[in-house]
């Protein structure tokens, strides 16, 4: 059953990265922060823009341009790997509250009988972790941010299929698909400084590692116990 749910949440978690977030062109150019190709963007007005036509796919797929190797395409090509980073990043900012104004009827449908299942199963996780996530992101000296191993367009996909969008600005979202997570927790630190309090909720040992080497606090979650008592804690302030 539970694999079975997993499955098919992959499913749409691909379906939705594929049909709206530019998977297809993206999967092999990742980046670790939205923002990382940017400075290739030269604002143009992208309302009437045809992503389909452009060209941008053909000219990735034969010269594998964004693999490992760290070779960037030409001037004009990253310009339209920056767009497409852009729409994504607006695309996430309008639905992050409304992933189902972006999925369409069925779709929709589909994804809130699935995510019912899924709290059936797991006894509510999601609804019990959002808690947590909203007092944090409620606090006006506080703010949520995501490190994962997930590849990023996949991972934003899954947020907004988890309504996790409101917890997590796109700009605190990071892949540590290709630098790690230690890589990644050191820049999230030259972003917001080193006097600032950090706290890693997790449950793997890279993030426990990386926590470690950085002296922050490391709060374990392996079960829903471990969720209550996070909740309780920040709910009385210990936290």
């Amino acid at each position: 059953m539970a694999v079975t749910l997993g499955l098919r949440m992959e499913e749409m978690i691909f379906n939705l990265a594929d049909t709206h977030l530019f998977f297809n062109d993206l999967e092999e150019c990742d980046q670790v922060h939205i923002d990382d190709v940017s400075s290739d963007d030269n604002g143009q007005d992208l309302s009437t823009y045809s992503f389909a036509t452009d060209g941008f796919h053909a000219a990735a797929t034969s010269a594998n341009l964004c693999l490992a190797t760290g070779v960037r395409g030409g001037v004009d090509w990253m310009r339209k790997l920056a767009f497409r980073y852009r729409r994504v990043k607006e695309l996430y900012s309008t639905y992050k509250n409304n992933v189902g104004g972006l999925l369409g009827p069925a779709k929709r449908d589909a994804w809130l009988q699935l995510r019912a299942e899924v709290e059936a199963l797991t006894d509510s996780w999601l609804t019990h972790a959002l808690k947590s996530l909203s007092i944090i992101s409620s606090r006006s000296n506080c703010v949520n941010v995501l490190v994962t191993t997930t590849q990023l367009i996949p991972a934003l996909a899954k947020v907004l299929l988890y309504s996790l969008g409101s917890a997590f600005p796109i700009e605190n979202i990071y892949s540590a698909t290709k630098i790690g997570k230690e890589s990644c927790f050191e820049r999230i630190m030259q972003r917001f400084g080193r006097k600032v309090v950090y706290v890693v909720i997790g449950d793997g040992v890279e993030e426990e590692q990386a926590a470690k080497k950085h002296n922050m606090p490391f709060w374990r979650i392996s079960s829903h116990s471990d969720l209550l008592a996070l909740h309780q804690a920040l709910e009385f302030e210990y936290l």
